[in-house]
């Protein structure tokens, strides 16, 4: 099930934990691209914007937005509260394969996101370290994330999407990712 390097086979306890869950997820996600064209995943089969490049996109830009969080703080992500129409637009173009864009180009940038992801992982000293979230409508005010609940949440997020994808696949031409 290795779709990326493996950095440290080394792990235990619960970061070898952490990493196998999210390690799965991925295969998942990615599996459900297996044998389509580029047009094949950039189409929307249902009434939501998704597609599976765009779930893909979505996903890199997640595991990176939350590493520089855990790296840096709420400065590595953009104030929510704060964003114009046009940032919700390119926030928006994230879900949707663009011009020019290749499953193979997407998939790269999705590896090299996994690597850095997982790379922190294990060398990170502390999974209790803490930042305070930046602010957002769906965060209480100053409301603090450990390094641990974001890895757990990149863990849901892309297992939460692996499902979507699950779906637009069926819809596309009836392949199922387990099943």
């Amino acid at each position: 099930m290795s779709d990326s390097p493996t950095l440290t086979p080394s792990l235990t306890g619960e970061r070898a934990d952490l990493l196998a869950a999210l390690t799965k997820a991925r295969h998942f996600l990615r599996f459900t691209t297996r044998d389509l064209t580029d047009e094949q995943v950039g189409q929307r089969t249902t009434v939501s914007e998704l597609c599976l490049g765009g779930l893909i996109k979505h996903v890199t830009s997640v595991e990176r937005n939350w590493v520089g969080f855990i790296l840096e703080g709420p400065s590595a992500m953009p104030d929510f509260t704060k964003m114009t129409k046009d940032d919700w637009a390119a926030r928006a173009a994230e879900f949707r394969m663009l011009p020019g864009e290749t499953l193979t180009g997407v998939l790269k940038e999705y590896a090299e996101a996994a690597y850095r992801t997982d790379e922190l992982l294990a060398t990170l000293p502390d999974l209790d370290a803490e930042q305070p979230l930046p602010p957002a409508p769906w965060f209480e005010p100053g409301a603090r994330q450990t390094a641990r609940r974001v890895l757990l949440h990149i863990v849901a997020e892309t297992a939460q999407h692996a499902g979507h994808a699950d779906i637009i696949r069926e819809a596309i031409d009836g392949a199922k990712s387990m099943g």
